[in-house]
């Protein structure tokens, strides 16, 4: 099976290949990446219609090289992403909390969410549904020094604002490039840590394995 990654943020990158390396390894991995993406989001502080349009773009890109399935790996463009989804169907174009957000749900009623990115704690808590309680919360800094280069400066700040979450039933990491500190987060709240990046891969897998 041929997946293709499309990604708004280098730092993505490593994390899903961990994940894939670790949960389904048999899969042929191709990486998109544009990061403007994120910046131009960042500085137009909403979703446009040109914005779907890059994204309609590299969703035929994809589909054009052969790929079995689409995994977007940029939690603040969810509109986008489910119309490159609409535009490529039936071959599976997958958000990058859907998954994870199922399992949150079938766990808990009070979840926390904890981003790196502020755009997407506008755009990710209307993925959850009604019937639990969501608690936002931004790790304020820890995307600088993770583009700085300091991971242990942004886990720590990652870890440090997972504190205010320790009243909800679980936490969830809302982007791929906090997946490495999940266990220290899990330590410190004493709650567990759901990632983007396994719980993304293992749909895939369950969806286009057994092809």
């Amino acid at each position: 099976m041929r997946i293709t990654l499309i990604h708004a943020l280098k730092h993505s990158i490593v994390p899903i290949e961990a994940s894939f390396a670790k949960h389904w390894p048999e899969a042929r991995l191709m990486n998109l990446l544009d990061d403007s993406l994120s910046a131009d989001l960042a500085r137009d502080g909403k979703l446009s219609e040109r914005m779907t349009e890059r994204f309609l773009t590299m969703g035929r890109y994809a589909a054009g090289t052969g790929a079995n399935g689409i995994l977007f790996t940029c939690s603040a463009f969810g509109p986008c992403i489910e119309a490159v989804a609409r535009a490529q169907a039936p071959m599976p174009v997958l958000r990058p909390n859907e998954a994870m957000i199922e399992q949150a749900v079938a766990k808990g009623k009070r979840i926390g969410l904890l981003s790196t990115f502020p755009p997407t704690l506008v755009s990710m808590p209307p993925e959850f549904p009604s019937s639990v309680t969501l608690v936002p919360k931004l790790a304020e800094g820890a995307l600088a020094a993770l583009d700085r280069g300091d991971r242990a400066e942004h886990d720590r700040i990652v870890v440090e604002a997972s504190r205010d979450l320790r009243d909800c039933d679980l936490i969830a990491l809302a982007q791929y490039s906090m997946a490495p500190a999940a266990e220290r987060v899990a330590e410190v709240t004493g709650r567990e840590v759901l990632t983007t990046p396994d719980s993304a891969v293992l749909k895939l897998k369950a969806i286009l394995g057994g092809r």
